[in-house]
């Protein structure tokens, strides 16, 4: 077992769940091979470790991490859900329009402002969501040739 293996099975434990090989590779597929993986990239990276897994026990694992702390869910319009380690933060995330790249952004810089709403409506604010959409430097780029090749046949 890896060092960051062995982090991630005492985050499990800390966390008050146990760990099973199905949860361990749900969390070493998203810490090793990326942030914002949807379900299925999580399944097939957690197959190719373990050899079998239900999607469904992807999903049970997923909702069990996200209710520990150890996961969190996002979900852009139109897209289907990715999960991230980064938890415990306020961040927010840009989606390319495109191709469904998705990165943190920290959020604005010394008080949290995005935690403070105009009108509250008797809410206690825990979190802010922000999801900024755009498209990334590939896409702009296949954006920009596709336009210059429209442009030559015209």
């Amino acid at each position: 077992m890896s060092t960051d293996e062995r982090e991630l099975s005492e985050s499990i434990r800390k966390a008050g769940l146990r760990v099973t090989p199905p949860r361990l590779a749900v969390l070493v597929s998203l810490m090793g091979e990326g942030a914002h993986r949807d379900a299925e990239a999580i399944a097939d990276a957690a197959r190719l470790r373990l050899g079998t897994l239900s999607t469904q026990a992807v999903y049970d694992n997923l909702r069990a991490l996200e209710r520990a702390g150890l996961v969190r869910r996002i979900q852009p319009s139109g897209h289907p859900a990715r999960y991230e380690m980064r938890v415990g933060d306020n961040h927010h995330h840009i989606v390319c329009r495109s191709c469904g790249l998705t990165a943190d952004v920290d959020c604005a810089v010394g008080v949290a402002p995005c935690l403070e709403p105009s009108d509250d409506h008797g809410f206690i604010v825990q979190e802010a969501e922000v999801i900024y959409w755009g498209l990334c430097p590939r896409c702009r780029q296949e954006t920009i040739v596709a336009s210059e090749r429209n442009r030559v046949h015209e």
